[in-house]
């Protein structure tokens, strides 16, 4: 027995690497390099059509002479033709994975970039979340109540969400988190005592701090898609495979979370991974106002100072975000319909 289970294991195996979705996400990653080299292309070349460069601040200092100056041209490499920058950075990070020294920081862009990605992550996913798992009940909600009070208090409700710009909501949350003062903490992602609390306390002080940055990046986010989630549901709820569900005499329930929803839940689950790369953007503006110690806020700094290496890094983790996003939502499309191809996702 035990040498056919053995000699199956190739075969298999041989199954698992020749399948659709394996192969299908091979193909993704192998179109995700060509992307994101042409993604880093196209960034350098914007950045470096921004007039200045970093050492502008240091040039209307008296104390520094111009031949410091060009000590820190030579040692930032920015003596050098934008080609051969260019180049310099890509070789670093095909050979050793090295995305260059952040000029402001004076400290390796990766390991900056290791300290804030998880926080941004952590904002983003929570947000997902929450927009989700509010938005699609309130949507379904609004679908099966159609043209009630219910229907067009949401209505009313999704269209002032996305009328809203995302620093107004910010900054709603501000007054509200200071006329609440101190219910709801603004500033920074942990408080004063922090390091005593305990493994539980901690989790609940970063939770207690995540809970206005997470409202302010939800709302734009939630307002839309529960519009569209009834929009969807209505759609099918107008197909004759339901009128035929209920003439057979089927549950009311059954009828909307089992046949309906199935099938009207695929457009969103599509958007998924455009919506988490924009929360990325999102994180831009609330990160800022909360001051979040998030990628957003530091991509922000890096741009107003021109940190040359800092802001392509980060504009790469958003491509990165973009492709991976596009690429789970794919396969969640799948798994929630296994009718779908993934090659004719393409």
């Amino acid at each position: 027995m035990t040498s056919v289970k053995v000699s199956s294991f190739p075969r298999q195996l041989g199954g698992l690497i020749a399948s659709e979705t394996t192969i299908y996400v091979l193909k993704r990653l192998l179109q995700a390099v060509v992307t994101l080299f042409l993604a880093s292309v196209l960034c350098f070349a914007i950045i470096q059509l921004a007039p200045g460069d970093f050492l502008d601040t240091f040039k209307s200092n008296p104390k520094i002479s111009p031949q410091r100056l060009e000590e820190l041209k030579r040692q930032f490499g920015l003596d050098k033709s934008v080609f051969e920058q260019y180049w310099f950075w890509l070789w670093g990070i095909v050979s050793r994975g090295d995305f260059g020294l952040s000029f402001a920081y004076q400290r390796p862009v990766a390991s900056l970039l290791w300290e804030r990605v998880p926080a941004t992550l952590l904002l983003a996913i929570s947000s997902l979340v929450v927009t989700w798992a509010i938005a699609i009940p309130l949507g379904i909600l609004a679908a099966v109540k159609q043209n009630r009070l219910a229907d067009r208090i949401l209505q009313v409700l999704s269209y002032a969400g996305q009328g809203f710009p995302s620093f107004i909501t910010a900054l709603l949350l501000l007054f509200f988190a200071q006329s609440t003062s101190p219910l709801f903490p603004v500033g920074g992602m942990i408080s004063i005592d922090h390091a005593d609390l305990s493994p539980f306390g901690k989790i609940l002080d970063i939770g207690w701090h995540m809970i206005l940055p997470t409202v302010a990046l939800s709302i734009t986010s939630f307002a839309g898609l529960q519009r569209i989630m009834r929009g969807e549901l209505l759609d099918v709820l107008r197909q004759d495979y339901i009128q035929t569900a209920r003439a057979k005499g089927l549950p009311e329930n059954q009828v909307i979370y089992v046949h309906a929803l199935r099938n009207a839940i695929n457009p969103l689950i599509t958007l998924l991974g455009f919506e988490f790369s924009s929360l990325l953007s999102g994180a831009f503006i609330t990160e800022n106002f909360f001051n979040w110690p998030g990628l957003g806020r530091l991509t922000w700094q890096s741009v107003i100072n021109q940190d040359l290496y800092l802001v392509m890094a980060s504009l790469m983790i958003g491509a990165i975000m973009l492709i991976l996003g596009n690429l789970f939502a794919d396969l969640l499309l799948k798994a929630a319909d296994p009718r779908i191809r993934l090659e004719d996702l393409n």
